[in-house]
């Protein structure tokens, strides 16, 4: 299963009635350019789990971010990273 495909089935799994009104997965694009990628974990099975932001950095256009905070997953990176972002938050919620 491709990672999209994954984060398709886990965002589908959260659907309850309330969640998928308040809550949600956001992608955006940042101006460096790269991706941040923002998904909330109030009211799953994730919630209060917090990580400091870690950058990983090898050059200018490789690069990539991730934390825990305020019930939310943030993923940041250079502009092949979105598919590797969504990977990070696989592996954080299968592990």
């Amino acid at each position: 299963m491709t990672n999209i495909n994954w984060l398709e089935s886990w965002y589908a799994q959260q659907h309850n009635g309330d969640w998928e009104h308040t809550y949600g997965i956001k992608i955006k694009t940042l101006d460096n350019p790269g991706w941040h990628l923002e998904i909330d974990l109030q009211d799953t099975d994730f919630v209060n789990c917090e990580t400091d932001f870690v950058l990983n950095e090898t050059s200018e256009n490789n690069w990539f971010g991730t934390e825990i905070k305020n019930n939310k997953f943030t993923g940041v990176g250079d502009a092949s990273k979105l598919d590797f972002l969504i990977g990070k938050f696989r592996e954080f919620i299968e592990n």
